[in-house]
């Protein structure tokens, strides 16, 4: 089984860590950035694979990409990246600040190829990661486990995986073949028979469950989906420009320093601002749909609302659901063929960052205001946690609002923490951009 070192490796080459790896490209010594890599475990950079639906839209700003808001010059931007393919002008005649969602895939694919320094290798799965400590007990790095056995010990790690995708307990006894989450959309669906009638049912109530009810209709064009969810009814993201302000990457610094109470009221009433809500666009055609099914008296598309799913089992060829209505109480069942699971992720840490805080005896997973694990030992490696700190960093850390700041952040702690050990002269300072009022949602 092969073995290797690196200085830094990060886990994960979605947006988080290309910004981070962009960042040490652009700001790093080069001995470090040479020896820094970055695994994935898919055979390539792909943003959202199992939602790269035809025709759907980012609800970002194309200014939020990988370095724009740390470094506006920079050769890694979106736009280069349009004027590299040769698509600038159609993109600026289009007159839009949301690329569509494939668009942006393919400029972090771009973007990865584009790396001088930093490395990527893809079907690299981590299988675990463990502590490296010294005779004194001294956190000095971490052995990263891959699943063909081989390992790589590196000094700093960079966790940017991802969060797991949340199946509820109602479904986990089903068959795989009867249920696909959301992550799982495209790949799946594509496997699927196109003719002969399938009931679907899809479970949620907002944008990626709203998205797989519009497309499944063209997907498997004989099929009849019917949409479950809790809630009284779909509805919009709040998007006002004040709230959007919580997401400038400068929102950051004021939640972090919050007291509990106040980190739990900014929490709660930016809620619908990402989360339990779909875009306007979508929510309108939606309707229409449903408009026009009802007009013609087709009866082929139906949304529930007020509802949970309390059972999910197989009787015979069905998939029965136990459908508990919020308002009466009353059960009823719902038969189909297929389930779609819009329910978005699990809120705890991923199971490998809990695995890893269980493997340094941590109770509990706490990071720096610089996404640095709080390891309670003495180290002289580190470890940074990207995209999964929202009850510290805020609403916007899961999303792209953040990267190109954050990806600065930790490369200045990293560079930092070298400077300390008296490697390669001082850290440059790390840069914190001017922040102006957006004149677009910043979400």
């Amino acid at each position: 089984m092969a073995h290797r070192d690196v200085e830094l490796l990060a886990i994960g080459a979605g947006p988080a860590n290309l910004a981070l790896a962009v960042a040490l490209d652009e700001l790093a010594p080069d001995d470090l950035a040479a020896n820094s890599l970055v695994i994935e475990q898919a055979d390539t950079v792909s943003w959202q694979r199992g939602m790269l639906l035809h025709g759907a839209q980012s609800q970002v700003s194309f200014l939020k990409d990988l370095v724009t808001l740390r470094d506006p010059r920079s050769r890694f931007s979106f736009v280069n990246y349009l004027h590299s393919i040769g698509r600038l002008s159609d993109f600026i005649n289009l007159g839009d600040f949301w690329p569509y969602r494939q668009e942006i895939s393919d400029y972090f694919r771009w973007a990865a190829d584009s790396l001088a320094k930093v490395r990527v290798e893809y079907r690299r799965r981590c299988a675990g990661i463990e502590p490296c400590r010294d005779e004194s007990g001294t956190v000095t790095g971490w052995l990263t486990r891959l699943a063909d056995g081989s390992t790589i010990r590196s000094r700093y790690l960079v966790v940017g995986a991802g969060r797991d995708p949340f199946v509820p307990t109602e479904f986990a006894t089903l068959p795989a073949e009867r249920v696909i989450h959301s992550t799982d959309y495209l790949p799946r669906i594509a496997r699927l028979p196109k003719d002969g009638a399938q009931r679907v049912v899809v479970i949620g109530g907002a944008q990626s469950a709203a998205e797989m009810f519009d497309a499944v209709q063209t997907d498997l064009p004989d099929c009849t989906p019917t949409l479950v969810m809790r809630s009284v009814g779909l509805k919009t993201y709040e998007n006002s420009k004040f709230t959007n302000e919580l997401y400038y990457p400068g929102a950051v610094d004021d939640f972090f320093t919050a007291r509990p109470p106040a980190r739990e009221q900014i929490m709660r009433e930016m809620h619908i601002t990402n989360y339990s809500g779909l875009a306007p666009d979508l929510l309108e055609k939606l309707y229409r749909g449903l408009y026009l099914d009802r007009m013609s008296g087709a009866g082929r598309l139906r949304v529930v609302t007020m509802t949970e799913v309390t059972a999910a089992f197989e009787d015979g060829d069905d998939v029965v659901l136990e459908l508990t209505d919020r308002r009466t109480g009353a059960v009823d069942e719902l038969r189909c063929d297929l389930v779609l699971l819009g329910t978005g992720f699990v809120r705890q840490q991923p199971a490998l960052v809990r695995g890893l805080a269980k493997s340094l005896g941590l109770s509990r997973v706490e990071v720096t205001r610089d996404y640095r694990l709080r390891l309670g030992t003495p180290a002289t490696g580190a470890c940074y946690l990207q995209g999964v700190n929202e009850a510290t960093h805020g609403i916007s850390d899961s999303l792209l609002s953040v990267l190109a700041v954050r990806g600065a952040d930790i490369a200045g702690d990293i560079l930092a923490r070298r400077a300390e050990a008296g490697e390669l002269g001082p850290a440059p300072a790390r840069p914190r951009p001017v922040l102006v009022p957006a004149v677009v949602p910043a979400s």
